[in-house]
C-alpha cells in the first residue's frame, strides 16, 4: 500500500507535544531531544516555534503544555464521522499489522463501534460483549482510564467483573489503580487466551473513547513498542469530527 506523503518538521513538532504531554511534568530540552530522538539543535528550533504558537510553555524547570492546547481541548466536538475514524483505524491497522478497534462511553456503557481488521490481522473473537467484559479488555480499560476517579469507581461498582481467564483482573481497587496508572493500557490474555492488546485513550474531548489493536500473544513486543502509532490514532480520532 502506498504510504501518504508526511511533512517531516510537523510530525517532528507533534512527536515533541506528545512526549511534553506523556511526561506530565515539565521537561528540559535535552531530555526531549533523547526520548524523540530529535537531533538538540532541532528540538531548540521546533520548541520555540510550538512555544510562539502557545502550544507549549517554557517554565524553568522545562516545556509543559501551553494554553492554546487547553483552548482547543475545550472546544465543543461533535461525535466523531465515521469516515475519518475509519481511515485512521485503517492506518492503524496498516502502519502495526494488527486488527484495530475503537470504543466509546455511550450513556453510562461502554461499546466498540468500529473494527478495522484483515485476513492477516483478524480481528478478536468477542465472543463476550464490551460493555459487559470492560476490565477485561485493553479497550474498555483505557476508557474507564479517561473518567474521573468517581465515575470509574462508579462503573466498576456498577458492573459484573466476569472472571473469563486465568489472567482477568477482577479485583475493583487493583483495577481502579490500573487504569489510572499510564497512558497506554494492556490486556495481557486477560479477556482472550493467546491475544494481547494495547488501547489509548482518546484525548479530552466531547467524545470519551479510546483505540486499541490487538495480536496474537507471540507478537505482543512488536506492537507494545510501538506506542508512538496508537498514539497518534487517538489524537487523530478525537480530531476527527472538527472538520
Amino acid at each position: 500500500m502506498t504510504q501518504p506523503t508526511l511533512i517531516n518538521s510537523v510530525v517532528r513538532a507533534l512527536t515533541l507535544l506528545d512526549a511534553v504531554g506523556a511526561c506530565g511534568t515539565p521537561v528540559p530540552a535535552k531530555r526531549l531531544a533523547h526520548l524523540t530522538g530529535l537531533p538538540l539543535g532541532t528540538t531548540y528550533h521546533l520548541l520555540r516555534t510550538l512555544v510562539h504558537e502557545g502550544y507549549l510553555e517554557r517554565t524553568g524547570e522545562g516545556y509543559v503544555l501551553g494554553d492554546h492546547l487547553d483552548a482547543l481541548a475545550a472546544t465543543p466536538r461533535p461525535a466523531p464521522s465515521p469516515h475519518r475514524t475509519r481511515r485512521v483505524l485503517r492506518q492503524l491497522h496498516d502502519d502495526l499489522g494488527a486488527a484495530a478497534y475503537l470504543a466509546v462511553l455511550d450513556d453510562g456503557e461502554i461499546h466498540v463501534v468500529d473494527i478495522v481488521d484483515s485476513p492477516a490481522a483478524p480481528r478478536t473473537d468477542l465472543w463476550v460483549g464490551v460493555h459487559e467484559a470492560a476490565h477485561a479488555t485493553a479497550v474498555g480499560k483505557a476508557v474507564l482510564a479517561a473518567l474521573p476517579e468517581a465515575d470509574r469507581r462508579d462503573y466498576l461498582h456498577a458492573h459484573p467483573l466476569l472472571d473469563l481467564t486465568p489472567h482477568t483482573v477482577t479485583d475493583r481497587r487493583a483495577l481502579r489503580e490500573l487504569t489510572a496508572g499510564g497512558e497506554l493500557v494492556l490486556d495481557r490474555e486477560e479477556y482472550a487466551l493467546g491475544t494481547v492488546c494495547a488501547a489509548m485513550p482518546l484525548p479530552t474531548g466531547a467524545v470519551t473513547g479510546a483505540v486499541a489493536v490487538s495480536v496474537p500473544a507471540a507478537r505482543a513486543r512488536a506492537v507494545l513498542g510501538r506506542p508512538d502509532a496508537l498514539r497518534r490514532a487517538a489524537r487523530l480520532l478525537a480530531l476527527a469530527g472538527t472538520t
